[in-house]
């Protein structure tokens, strides 16, 4: 139950907020160049760039929940719970990679979104845990740099890779589905709207933010995904880095979730 955005200012952000119940004992991590990238099934990456992003480190391996390179590409893996799909079987034309390598994967080699989309289309994601105690969630993934964004998605039907012109991202159900379904608050502004009721009957408003009547409040994905996108594509820029940073932690605060007000099904995957 997690949310994501990039936002374009001053410089460029890209976050999310985990909206856990409980933690996994997360920390920031950083991973040098030098270091070695060992995967399951393709060969160890010596030589990579620098990561720096937030997850928690097991058998001194990074299991990173999203990530930001030093090239300012950015990615975020996001639960997609039964719409997730990995493959049990190997293909020797295919980057045969599991779902927590996908990060440092990308990460490691890639400088920009058109890069990623190249590696992308070469990869398998395999059904491979790092252990039993640590079994695969099911995930898709955000994808920014400091012009674009893309949504990557892998489901029975196959590899998908969406353009994100707004560049946020929930859960569940797929980017398509839910870029769509923004068609139906086109009528959500940020001005006061006029009053379209009748002719006959002066109505007025007592107050502002009538134009967001209608913009969704709980906390499904879907709800999420529209809140979060009206609040980004409608905020203001600021005219520092320090206020943009500001204004990007009060977009997410906008879809943040307060501990006990959703009951949620426990259980720990990566």
């Amino acid at each position: 139950m997690c949310t994501a955005i990039t936002l374009n200012g001053n410089s460029n952000y890209f976050g999310r907020n985990l909206d856990l119940d409980f933690s996994y004992g997360e920390e920031v991590i950083i991973t040098p160049a030098e270091y070695e990238f060992k995967f399951r099934k393709e060969k160890a990456i010596k030589n990579h760039k620098s990561l720096i992003g937030v997850g928690i480190v097991a058998n001194d391996y990074p299991l990173y929940f999203d990530a930001i390179n030093e090239d300012g590409l950015g990615m975020a893996g996001l639960n997609f719970p039964g719409n997730a799909y990995y493959s049990d079987a190997l293909e020797n034309d295919k980057d045969n990679i599991t779902p927590f390598e996908f990060i440092p994967w990308i990460l490691g080699q890639c400088s920009d979104v058109n890069e990623v989309r190249n590696l992308v289309e070469r990869i398998n994601l395999i059904n491979l845990s790092f252990s039993e105690q640590l079994p695969l969630a099911g995930l898709h993934w955000l994808i920014a740099d400091r012009e674009k964004s893309i949504v990557v998605e892998v489901t029975k039907s196959g590899v998908h890779i969406y353009d994100n012109p707004i560049g946020v991202l929930t859960n569940n159900p797929e980017f398509n589905y839910q870029m769509y379904n923004l068609n139906k608050y086109r009528n959500l502004s940020i001005s006061t709207p006029q009053n379209t009721f009748s002719d006959s009957v002066d109505l007025k408003v007592d107050g502002t933010g009538f134009g967001g009547i209608g913009l969704p409040g709980d906390v499904s994905p879907k709800s999420r995904f529209v809140r979060v996108a009206f609040s980004k594509l409608n905020s203001s820029k600021g005219t520092t880095v320090e206020e943009d940073i500001t204004q990007f932690f009060h977009i997410l605060g906008t879809v943040e979730q307060i501990k006990g007000v959703n009951k949620t099904v426990s259980y720990i995957s990566i």
